[in-house]
């Protein structure tokens, strides 16, 4: 299955696929700028699935789980391009530019938009890089980053309420998060970023809110999970295992029963 993954110069990673395949769990630290050149990514994330289609610009928010499908198009190329928008760079490009005072961004926001003649023109000329008929310099790289940052305001005023708040990670619902995260693959220290808690708060507010250790819940509630699925939607569980966290089908029937006391064939 061919497939690459490549930095271009600093901040630019261009992603390359001719077969379907499915990524694995991924912590986004740093927002980016991402642009779908052709085929589609499919995102699942704590708010549910979102299709990024060809030709199609994205903002992703930092500090959340992303697990993707990507697909590529007709003509066999899946094509995707991401411009990774860092905490010192939007430091930097704020100071320089007086930017203060931003207010809190709403969760809800949609984040993904048709490209339109700047973002299309903007991304073309990242083409020579890609290709590499042209080699960036540091100083043109970095005016490239700063360009996407111009676009990004330019598209919506707002989103510098995104992009500039350098506010630390606050303590976040426990419950809430958990319950929309369990299936997510990652470390618990992961999971301890993601709600602001350093690891040991993490595991204290943890087993007081699920009187359980977190590899316990989580195990319990990802079969909980897998046995809802395959009883009332149908689902097989080749289907299901991997996007409940199982990281292989042999260990997901092992475990399913000896939580159940029987198959899932016999669900």
């Amino acid at each position: 299955m061919e497939r690459t993954s490549e930095i271009i110069f600093d901040k630019l990673v261009y992603s390359c696929a001719f077969e379907t395949y499915r990524g694995h769990e991924e912590f986004i630290p740093d927002h980016f700028l991402g642009f779908q050149w052709s085929g589609e990514t499919h995102a699942f994330h704590d708010q549910g699935k979102t299709v990024i289609k060809e030709n199609t610009v994205v903002l992703v928010r930092k500090n959340q789980l992303i697990r993707t499908i990507k697909q590529p198009a007709k003509n066999g190329r899946y094509q995707f391009l991401a411009i990774t928008l860092d905490r010192e760079t939007l430091r930097n490009y704020a100071a320089e530019n007086k930017i203060t005072g931003v207010e809190r961004f709403p969760d809800t926001q949609k984040l993904f938009f048709e490209s339109d003649e700047f973002f299309s023109g903007y991304f073309t000329s990242l083409l020579p890089y890609i290709d590499k008929t042209k080699t960036a310099t540091s100083r043109l790289a970095d005016l490239k980053i700063k360009e996407a940052i111009e676009l990004i305001l330019q598209s919506n005023p707002d989103f510098k309420n995104m992009l500039f708040d350098f506010s630390e990670a606050y303590k976040i619902d426990l419950k809430e998060f958990m319950n929309k995260n369990f299936m997510f693959n990652v470390s618990v220290e992961t999971f301890a970023r993601l709600t602001g808690r350093s690891l040991s708060g993490f595991k204290r507010d943890f087993n007081k809110s699920f009187n359980a250790t977190p590899k316990q819940w989580l195990k319990e509630k990802r079969l909980d999970e897998a046995y809802y699925q395959i009883r009332h939607k149908n689902k097989k569980p080749s289907e299901i295992y991997l996007e409940l966290g199982f990281e292989n089908l042999s260990h997901f029937y092992y475990s399913f029963k000896q939580k159940f006391g029987f198959t899932t064939a016999e669900v």
